[in-house]
Order: C-alpha cells, then sequence, then structure tokens
C-alpha cells in the first residue's frame, strides 16, 4: 500500500495507495475534528484548496452526533461527503488533555465527557468500534500521551501499557474487519510510538511494535510541552527503527518550519490546528513569514494576502477587505483566511515533494524554514 519513489538523503517521496483514493507523501492531513474544518469550511472546499486527506477526532464524533448515527447515516465519508482518505485519531490525546476528569486502568479510561459531564470509558476495544462505526481509512490505536517532561518509572509502564493495548487495538480490529455489517472492511491500524522524551524507551517501544507489521507507524506524544529541539533528538532517535517500507506520521505537527525538520528526518504524514486555528485569528502564512491583518498597516492594502497564491482569498480579495471583514466580526473573514492557510499548507507539501524529487531538499529547507518564521 505503500511505496518510496525516491529519497533526497532520509527526506521520502511516496505514495500510499487506499480503498478511499491514493495519496501522495509528505502529506499534510486537514483537520477536521468533529466532521469540519472550523472556519465554515466544507469537504467540498478541501479539494480546491489541494487536500488529499481528512482527519477527524474519535472522541469528540463519540460525544455528538455519536458514531452509531455516524453508522446509521453510512460511516463518516456520505455523513460528511468526502471520498478521499480520512484518518480517525484514538481518541488518546483528548483524554490526556481531560487530565482532570480522568482515571487510567489496565482495560482502558475512565472520564467524564467535557459537553455534559457524563461518565465515558473507552479501552482499546471501544476505539476500535467507534472508529469501525465511522468507516475511516485508517484508525489509529489507542494509547496514552502523557506530558513532557514525565518521570521515567511513569513512562515506562505507560508505554508497556500502551504496547498491550496495541495488541487489543489489532485483535479487535481484525474481528471488526470480518463482519459483514462493518462500513470499511479494509479500515487499516497505525499503531503509536511513545515514550516521552527518553530515547531508549522510544527505542525499545518502536522495535516492539514493529514486529506486529502494521501498515503505518505514528511517532506520538510530542509537541506537548517539549522544545523543538528535543522533538527533533526523539524524530532522529527513533526513525531508523521505523520500517522503511511504511509510512511513518508525526501526530500533531505543527509549523512550516517543524513539518520541514521532520520531513528531513524521514517523516510522511503530517495533522496539526495550526492552519486554521491561527487563520480564525486573522494569523495568515506566507513565503515570507506570518502576515496579522489586525496590524493597522493593512487597513488598506491592497495587495492579495500573498502575491502568487492560487487560493481563492488571494484570488479574489485584499488584505484591506479582509481585514475589514475580521474587524466587522464576519464569518466571510474566517472563511476566507482558513481557506488560504490551508492551501498554503498543500501547497506547501507539493512543494517538498518537488523538491525531494529534484534533490535539492536540503537547500530548500535551510531557506524557506528562515523565512517561514519572519514576519511580514
Amino acid at each position: 500500500m505503500f511505496k518510496v519513489i525516491c529519497k533526497d538523503n532520509k527526506a521520502r517521496r511516496g505514495v500510499f495507495e487506499t480503498v478511499h483514493g491514493t495519496v501522495q507523501t509528505p502529506v499534510f492531513m486537514n483537520v477536521g475534528t468533529q466532521g469540519a474544518i472550523k472556519g465554515a469550511v466544507s469537504a467540498l472546499d478541501l479539494k480546491n484548496v489541494g487536500c488529499q486527506m481528512e482527519l477527524s477526532n474519535t472522541y469528540h464524533l463519540h460525544i455528538r452526533p455519536g458514531d452509531d448515527l455516524v453508522y446509521e447515516m453510512g460511516g463518516l465519508h456520505k455523513f460528511i461527503n468526502w471520498n478521499g482518505p480520512i484518518l480517525t485519531d484514538s481518541g488518546g490525546f483528548q483524554v490526556f488533555s481531560l487530565a482532570q476528569l480522568r482515571k487510567i486502568k489496565e482495560e482502558g479510561v475512565y472520564f467524564n465527557s467535557h459537553v455534559d459531564g457524563r461518565r465515558i470509558f473507552m479501552g482499546p476495544e471501544e476505539s476500535m468500534k467507534i472508529q469501525s462505526n465511522l468507516g475511516s481509512t485508517i484508525a489509529m490505536a489507542f494509547d496514552e500521551c502523557i506530558e513532557n517532561p514525565a518521570p521515567y518509572d511513569y513512562t515506562k509502564k505507560s508505554v508497556e501499557r500502551t504496547t498491550r493495548w496495541l495488541y487489543r487495538c489489532k485483535e479487535a480490529l481484525d474481528t471488526l474487519n470480518s463482519r459483514e455489517s462493518t462500513i470499511n472492511k479494509n479500515q487499516i491500524l497505525f499503531g503509536i510510538n511513545q515514550g516521552g522524551t527518553h530515547e531508549d524507551l522510544r527505542i525499545n517501544h518502536m522495535r516492539e511494535i514493529a514486529k506486529l507489521d502494521l501498515p503505518g507507524y505514528a511517532i506520538g506524544g510530542l509537541a506537548v510541552g517539549e522544545s523543538h529541539e528535543e522533538m527533533y533528538r526523539i524524530i532522529d532517535a527513533v526513525e531508523p527503527y521505523m520500517p522503511d517500507d511504511r509510512p511513518r506520521y508525526l501526530m500533531g505537527v505543527g509549523t512550516p518550519r517543524n513539518i520541514l525538520e521532520a520531513v528531513r528526518r524521514g517523516v510522511d504524514f503530517f495533522d496539526c490546528v495550526i492552519a486554521s486555528r491561527n487563520a480564525r485569528h486573522a494569523n495568515l502564512f506566507t513565503h515570507n513569514g506570518v502576515l496579522n491583518l489586525n496590524n493597522a498597516k493593512f487597513a488598506k492594502d491592497p495587495a492579495p494576502i500573498e502575491h502568487g497564491c492560487g487560493c481563492p482569498a488571494c484570488q479574489n480579495y485584499s488584505r484591506a477587505y479582509i481585514r475589514h471583514l475580521f474587524k466587522a466580526g464576519e464569518m466571510l473573514a474566517m472563511r476566507l483566511a482558513v481557506l488560504h492557510n490551508l492551501y498554503f499548507y498543500n501547497n506547501l507539501m507539493a512543494e517538498i515533494r518537488k523538491a525531494i524529487v529534484e534533490k535539492r531538499f536540503d537547500a530548500f529547507c535551510d531557506e524557506m524554514g528562515e523565512r517561514f518564521e519572519g514576519r511580514v
């Protein structure tokens, strides 16, 4: 299902074949947490901004409208009208973020809904059942995501439990895929590497889960408190032990500079809410740095957000107009800004793929990494 076409040092240009279509990697997955991109952007809009894959959240869709309802509606693809690949995360990170409301046991996690406070239990089997009901292309294993830094002894026990949970996830999904009533009988499972910022735990865990020969592997538990340098150090440590013929997914990352540096280290898949979240606050990404449309200097600026950009916002509207929409509290401001940032991210991935094929990725990474961190 996954093939590396070429490499430029560790940077990989690949193709990932799925039951819902082909993905060119490296790829950025656009985050539609509850089945939609925040900012009034629909699944149809995603095609226009170059999106290849959509990511939705197991926990949030379980809370509302309920995965049973989505199943009755024919699965998430039909429900949101998206015919491309979808990855659903396991709910593990949301349980981590609800630290004050959770209780972790061997069988799974007991926690309270952030919506109505009702008591919920989720373990490996429950996570797989929810994701099977959603019918996503890729189901992520249920794991524990701990904060960084975390004590070594607790991290070690957490990793061991996450490993046991992964075996249960695989068994549960194999059973679900064999059922006649299952929406996507070809749903595949990605395992998640954990271990905090402890290199030996990370390496040992990667070695252990690689034995399961899963269709893909993720590095989880990063971008949750550690520095960028620590994150890169962990990727460098884990990468040699990740199967070379399987996609590698760095969860929840990140900024354009983070993506460039992770691709340099051999990562293929990315997701992050920063593209849409920043856009909703008038912070827009360009090839010359971040542009804050709230600044008064853009009040009479007739230029597009970025010259040469092919997004719907830049093709049709000025900085001055979109800034006015933000100041007036118009929803259209967020929609246009989100469309721009998503286009920027998806286009950046296309530029990365081209640079890898042309064997100039390191130079591209060095040049653009500095520019992306500037201000317009």
